[in-house]
This record gives structure tokens, sequence and C-alpha cells, in this order.
């Protein structure tokens, strides 16, 4: 087994690392003090390329893997970036899986190209409020009416629902107490979002907030059945697919953050001098700052197992979830240890640090709670009986 990257994997991370030089910590601290989406940044990097990377080549896209999109996303965050830079790129690179893999072929046609290029934003509506996790219990419905579904229903956690002009929704095409399994009923469309039948309303929330996440009704929106992805009651199979790859992506995402916050924290701890001496030579400083290395060093080689696992055609579902678990926790722990290094001054804006914990303390929670992957863990990895 080798753990080198190739000379393209290589390739790829430098001209992402150097790209993102252009957009220092104060221009992402900026971007979040404002609530303004990177425009410019974003822009650069579908000039670049580096949104299709993951799209088939015969829809304009790179054809390359999950392993390739995780290195882009982990350079953009490490770049001090954090979730606020990589989070405009993600649904991009990740969420159009399933139109990808599912979708007719005039609907490939149509929109990966647009998605490609960076013409066509693309949000996620599957969370509601009263489901959360439980996303066999979502009620959001949309009945077939001839050739036109009508979607009613609410969403919340739709994140770049202000930009995109699509959305792709989970809806409930039969109702839960008619169908023989929970999963079962579920349809996935690929809807139209800015349309007076949709209120958007932003969240208000403590970090990443160059990128708004929203709340979205739904009130008899109209959705051609041509923009119904693969078949009518198997959406939840479809959503599915994509998941193992979008773990995967979170956790290159939180590696990235907790690399820079731990550059950050050695940077510091060898310049500030207290009682004539630089703090990093302190066991106090030094030792919870290798403890950060080992275990970033440590989920990183858990995610390169996910992505080899899932480029290459095998199951990878155990691994994708503890990859993120790993990451995320690891990342936080960086972090907090960046802010603790800097004393302080770690709780000051200047110095970026808190920004980083703010964003890597998300991580935790979504797309799926730390709690939900060790039920899945238990469950799948160790046979344990189901929890939930």
């Amino acid at each position: 087994m080798s753990f080198n990257l190739t000379d393209e994997q290589i390739l790829i991370r430098e001209s992402v690392t150097r790209l993102c030089e252009a957009y220092p910590d104060e221009y992402w601290s900026q971007k979040d003090k404002d609530h303004e989406f990177p425009w410019d940044f974003y822009n650069k990097m579908a000039e670049a390329g580096w949104l299709g990377i993951a799209i088939p080549e015969t829809y304009g896209g790179s054809g390359q893997g999950v392993t390739e999109a995780s290195i882009i996303l982990e350079a953009v965050a490490a770049s001090g970036a954090a979730m606020n830079g990589a989070t405009p790129l993600h649904l991009s690179i990740f969420g159009m899986h399933p139109v990808v893999k599912y979708g007719s072929e005039d609907m490939k046609q149509k929109y990966l190209p647009r998605v490609a290029n960076g013409d066509l934003h693309v949000a996620f509506g599957v969370t509601e409020p009263d489901a959360g996790t439980d996303t066999t219990s979502i009620a959001t419905l949309a009945k077939l009416d001839g050739d036109t579904y009508r979607v009613k229903g609410r969403k919340v956690w739709t994140t770049k629902a202000l930009q995109s002009e699509r959305v792709l929704l989970l809806v409930r095409t039969t109702p839960k107490d008619k169908v023989e399994r929970r999963t079962d009923g579920l349809t996935l469309l690929l809807a139209e979002l800015q349309r007076p039948e949709v209120t958007i309303s932003p969240i208000d929330k403590v970090g990443r907030n160059a990128v708004a996440t929203c709340e979205v009704v739904y009130d008899e929106l109209p959705v051609a059945i041509t923009d119904r992805v693969g078949e009518e009651g198997k959406g939840f199979r479809y959503i599915l697919d994509g998941m193992n790859a979008e773990r995967i992506l979170i956790a290159s995402e939180a590696l990235g953050i907790g690399r820079v916050a731990l550059k950050r924290a050695v940077d510091y701890a060898n310049e500030r001098v207290v009682f004539g001496r630089p703090i990093g030579k302190n066991q106090g400083i030094a030792f919870p700052l290798a403890e950060a290395k080992m275990r970033l060093d440590a989920a990183e080689l858990m995610i390169r197992k996910a992505s080899w696992l899932i480029d290459n055609g095998h199951p990878c579902g155990e691994e994708a979830n503890a990859a993120k678990w790993l990451a995320a926790d690891a990342a936080f722990f960086a972090a907090d240890r960046a802010m603790q290094t800097h004393g302080g001054f770690g709780y000051a804006t200047e110095y970026h640090v808190e920004r980083y914990w703010r964003e890597a303390r998300l991580m935790k929670i979504a797309p799926i709670s730390q709690e939900m992957i060790q039920n899945f863990v238990s469950q799948h990895g160790l046979g344990l009986p189901k929890s939930y």
C-alpha cells in the first residue's frame, strides 16, 4: 500500500494552494463579518476548472475521483478560508452526484456542464424542522398533477439557497403511512428555487457567515416531471448513495481547518516570549500541539483509506463515517488548542483562530452529528443492536 500522492494529485494541491494565496485570512474574516458570499474567490475556482473535478468529462468536468476532490477542499480550508471558502465549492463538487449517477441523459446534458463551469449553483434540501436526521420522517409532500409535481412543505439548513438557481429536493410522493418501508415513497427532484412559490429566510448562526444557511418554505411549487432524478419513490437510496462521498469531503475540510489552526498555534508558540523564553518551550504548550498533530495525521489516514475505497468501487460506509468523526474531532481539538496557545489573543478576531474554532465546531454537528456516526459504527461495524 502506498501513502504517497500521485504527481497529478500533488499538482492539484499546489495549484489550489497558489490560487488561495490571493485570499488571505483578512479577506475571509471580512466576508464572514459582512455576511457576504465570496463571489470573486468562487469565480476564480470555477475559471480554473476545480468545480467540475468529479463531474464526468462527457459533461464538461475532469472525471476525477473523490480523492482529488478531497485534496482540493482540504487545501482551500487549510489556506485559512476554512468553511467560508470550502462550502461555496462543496455542493458543486459533491452535490450533483445523484444526478451524475441516476439522472436522465437530458438532465445531465442540461445541468452538469453548467455546474462544472460554475454557472449553476445547486442547493440541497433534505432536513426539516420536525425530522432532523430522521430523514424518513420528512413531511414535505409532492403531488403529481399531469406532468407536474406540486410541492408543499418546509426545509431547514438549506445552504446556499440565496445563491442557488436549483435545489436537489427530497420529498414524499407517497405518505409514510401508506408505504411498506419507511424509506419507500421518497422522491428526489431538481427543483427551481428562485420562484414566487418559494420563501427563503436566512438563519442567524455563530459562524461560516459568508455562506447563508436558510429555512425554505415551498407553497405549491411546480416541478416538471422531467426534473425528477431517477424513479419516483427511490429518492432515499439516491441520497444515501452520495452520503459516503460527502462524509469524506467534509472530513477533508475539517482536516484543513485543523492544519491551519495548528500552524498558527505553532508559529505563535515560537514567536511569543514570556518570562524570557518562547512559550513553545513549555511542555504545557508543546505537548497538546504535538497531540493535535498526531490526531490530524491519524484522521488523514482514514480519509485517504475511505477515498481510495470509494474511488475503486468498494464499500466504504464505515470508513467514510469514521473519517468524518475522526477529522471533526481532531480539527476541533487543534482549533481549541490554538485558542489556548494564544491565550487572551486567541479570543481576538485579529489572530483568526477564533474563526477556525467556530467553524471547526460546526463539523461535529453537520452534516451529521458525531453521535449518529457512533450509532452507525456500533451497529454496522460491531454488530450491536440498532439504538434508534
